[in-house]
């Protein structure tokens, strides 16, 4: 069932924290249909924890001994049918007031810069967009997930944040699909996925049918 959050929430009795929504298996999709709510740029961030603060026996376990460098991209459709991706791999950062509407901040390759990493997208006329998928990938270090602790948290223009944690991993898997953000006739929805994709991006673009050809690129 899709969360509303365009009503006015309730009083807050039960130490449930109301500025935000968490997006799990039982309730994975907030929809932003009502009050103009998706309107406007919404910024989505990538969090994660420094691997190369473990040391030693740990770090050999982990496989964080020399840091991972976890990047933020989309892979995005318009309404009218433009596709593409949006990643630091091959400097792809796109472009917020010109299409696609989406510009990814930068390129964090340590987890150390506050703030993580940040794209934004332009909301103002949803109806320009079909699909966003949110993914993220571990580009350099081992693909350990329960070691790098990542969470998304998606801020819209207003309403409480929406937070993804990319938790039940699959420690074998370089991407993660998170969420998709999908504009219709009736509004914009946020849907969690957090589905490990064994394989690169290719492989991610036929788990969820964007039918994109793909080449070899590097940061």
């Amino acid at each position: 069932m899709a969360i509303d959050y365009s009503k006015k929430p309730e009083q807050n009795t039960g130490g449930v924290n109301l500025d935000k929504i968490n997006l799990t298996k039982d309730a994975p999709t907030v929809s932003l249909s009502k009050g103009g709510s998706a309107r406007g740029v919404t910024r989505v961030n990538l969090d994660w924890s420094r691997g190369e603060q473990k040391k030693g026996f740990l770090a050999k376990l982990t496989g964080a001994s020399n840091g991972v460098d976890l990047d933020l991209g989309c892979l995005f459709e318009l309404a009218d049918g433009s596709k593409g991706v949006i990643q630091a791999l091959g400097n792809s950062f796109g472009s917020l007031n010109t299409p696609p509407y989406i510009h990814l901040d930068g390129d964090d390759r340590t987890g150390s810069v506050a703030g993580g990493e940040n794209m934004h997208i332009n909301f103002e006329r949803p109806e320009l967009f079909k699909r966003v998928l949110i993914f993220a990938m571990i580009y350099q270090g081992a693909p350990n997930w329960a070691a790098v602790d990542g969470v998304v948290t998606l801020s819209p223009p207003s309403g409480p944040q929406i937070e993804v944690r990319l938790d039940s991993p699959n420690n074998g898997a370089r991407i993660c699909a998170i969420a998709m953000i999908e504009s219709t006739g009736q509004g914009v929805t946020v849907n969690r996925l957090v589905e490990y994709i064994d394989g690169s991006q290719s492989d991610l673009d036929r788990k969820y049918g964007w039918g994109m050809k793909w080449q070899a690129g590097r940061k």
